[in-house]
């Protein structure tokens, strides 16, 4: 099985938020529970699925783990990571910065 991770976006801010290891949402993949039993990941997605009053648009992505940190498989998601594409600020503001790009 590929290493995955819970991911969905918060209900009120709209942020694209993760599920961790203590069963709480963070926004940051690198803080992500990573699963690598299909069965453990699909339990802890229905239970996350449950969790509507808190996010929308749950789902389990692909992740590959470099130096033990979950890194995105898929453009959908490297893209997610870095927030609304409508305006450069907020999460998309800090990963150029972090990265040295402009986007």
């Amino acid at each position: 099985m590929t290493a995955q991770v819970i991911t969905a976006n918060a209900l009120v801010e709209g942020d694209v938020v993760y599920l961790g290891g203590d069963e709480c949402w963070v926004r940051q993949l690198r803080d992500a529970r990573v699963f690598s039993d299909p069965e453990a990941a699909k339990a802890a997605l229905g239970v996350a699925h449950a969790r509507d009053h808190e996010v929308v648009g749950v789902y389990l992505a692909d992740v590959r783990l470099e130096r033990g940190v979950p890194q995105p498989t898929h453009f959908r998601e490297a893209f997610r990571q870095t927030g609304p594409s409508n305006k450069f600020h907020g999460k998309q503001a800090d990963y150029a910065e972090q990265r040295d790009v402009s986007l």
